[in-house]
């Protein structure tokens, strides 16, 4: 089964699993149970979880992480990760370059750059010290010769650090291939979830506002070695209505009283930046496009209750230019600002819905709205988000 993020459904969903992998991003993927590197399957004992070839991966945050878990007194959480030995490792570097170049926090881009140009670091390099000081070093050679005394780092330190880390990670690393493939031959119930939405895609999202991974299916497959006929389900996440974090284009946003208030009852902020989301309507072109790319078996609509005291819900279900309705989301950034937007506008249903245990405790108007949503997409919603508390879920059969 694929999740397309978030983490409360992985959460779900790996209660049944024997296995939770992550297969791209890093540390700067924010999950509602608030993991940012580590799978969200630790939060049930009896799940394995690991971290695929396709993430960058922070040491410092995969330990705080850790221990943060066992502080909650989460059982043998140690002993339930591994991590593949392709990783590409994100340094304290990467994370002041990302600074310097104003792009998303965490370092994220900057280690996919490195990777890409075949200058990044491996695992397997950091049980090298010789290899590893000689890549660093080149590095941050490369560096400063592009932004001067802007670029403060102290490679010794980080280095220093890696003297602990070349210890303490081995129990953890594995051959990710031969992990996954020993997984799938084994038939273990796979859950497998996204780091971020299809927006943030570096080929189809809304570049060049995007992050530098493949945020698709196929980037999920490549990114864990999925055999691709062993699939049985692929679930899209979408809130109930839109979100952005930064900059981008947002046909639907709403700048004044919809999109803050939004903002408010959806607690809509960053749990890995703290940065405030853009609020807007529910854009259903932007949902059916990545339909188009991800081919889901069904949806999981979270934060249904965030719109419970709208007195008329609005849908974006078109774009149009010069009088024309588009086939899809555009790539031409120059039409996508031209584009109008058309709305269809439903009754809301006034009417606290948080912690609905079942589809017919939702009031009728709000089904309506959910049956609006699926029929457009051509895809059944399954599951329905209804509140923050990790029990808050409908399933439907």
């Amino acid at each position: 089964m694929l999740c397309d993020q978030k983490g409360k459904l992985v959460d779900i969903q790996s209660r049944e699993a024997q296995l939770c992998c992550r297969a791209a991003g890093g540390s700067n993927a924010g999950h509602l149970i608030n993991f940012h590197l580590l799978p969200s399957g630790l939060m049930n004992p009896q799940c394995i979880n690991f971290i695929g070839s396709g993430v960058v991966f922070h040491i410092p945050t995969f330990f705080s992480e850790l221990k943060e878990l066992e502080e909650k007194g989460l059982t043998a959480v140690h002993d339930r990760i591994h991590v593949s030995d392709r990783v590409n490792v994100l340094l304290d570097m990467h994370m002041v370059v990302d600074g310097l170049e104003e792009k998303e926090l965490g370092g994220i881009g900057p280690c996919y750059q490195t990777s890409r140009a075949r200058t990044g670091i491996k695992m397997t390099d950091i049980f090298y010290p010789e290899v590893l000081e000689k890549k660093v070093k080149r590095l941050a050679d490369g560096y400063r010769k592009r932004f001067g005394e802007l670029f403060e780092y102290d490679i010794e330190a980080e280095l220093a650090h890696f003297d602990e880390y070349r210890k303490t990670m081995k129990k953890y690393v594995v051959d990710g291939v031969s992990f996954m493939t020993t997984a799938q031959q084994s038939d273990k119930e796979i859950v497998v979830e996204g780091a971020n939405a299809l927006m943030l895609d570096v080929d189809y999202g809304s570049y060049p506002f995007v992050t530098s991974s493949s945020t698709t299916l196929a980037g999920i497959i490549g990114g864990l070695t999925l055999d691709p006929m062993k699939i049985t389900e692929t679930i899209g996440v979408v809130k109930a209505y839109t979100t952005r974090v930064g900059c981008g284009a947002f046909k639907t946003e709403d700048t004044e009283e919809i999109g803050t208030k939004l903002q408010e009852m959806g607690r809509e902020w960053g749990t890995s930046t703290g940065r405030r989301r853009r609020c807007g309507w529910l854009d259903l072109v932007v949902v059916k496009y990545s339909n188009s790319i991800n081919y889901y078996t069904s949806l999981n609509l979270t934060k249904l209750d965030v719109l419970d005291t709208f007195e008329t819900i609005k849908i974006a279900i078109a774009y149009k230019v010069d009088g024309q309705e588009l086939d899809s989301y555009p790539a031409d950034l120059q039409v996508l600002e031209r584009a109008e937007v058309v709305y269809n506008e439903m009754p809301g249903w006034q009417t606290p819905t948080t912690n609905a245990k079942t589809y017919n405790d939702l009031p009728k108007k709000a089904r309506d709205y959910v049956e609006y949503i699926e029929k457009f997409v051509g895809v059944k919603i399954k599951y329905i988000g209804t509140g923050p508390d990790r029990e808050a879920m409908i399933q439907r059969p």
